[in-house]
């Protein structure tokens, strides 16, 4: 059976699920006109403090969300 885990980041309350905010960021790519076979790379940065996650988009585009 495969290993299955969850990442979660919890800040002053708030909890935030990684897998949504990859989600959330496939959706821009996606939305920006590009194909998620392109998609090489997705580095995410989630700063609770801030109700916010950046991310960089093979290694070259990068933007944020709100979270």
């Amino acid at each position: 059976m495969a290993l299955k885990a969850n990442l979660y980041v919890e800040f002053q309350g708030k909890k935030v699920d990684t897998k949504e905010v990859l989600a959330a960021a496939k959706k821009v790519w996606v939305e920006a006109g590009n194909k998620v076979k392109d998609l090489n790379t997705v580095d995410l940065y989630i700063k609770p403090e801030e109700d916010a996650a950046y991310f960089v988009f093979n290694e070259t585009e990068s933007g944020k969300i709100e979270l």
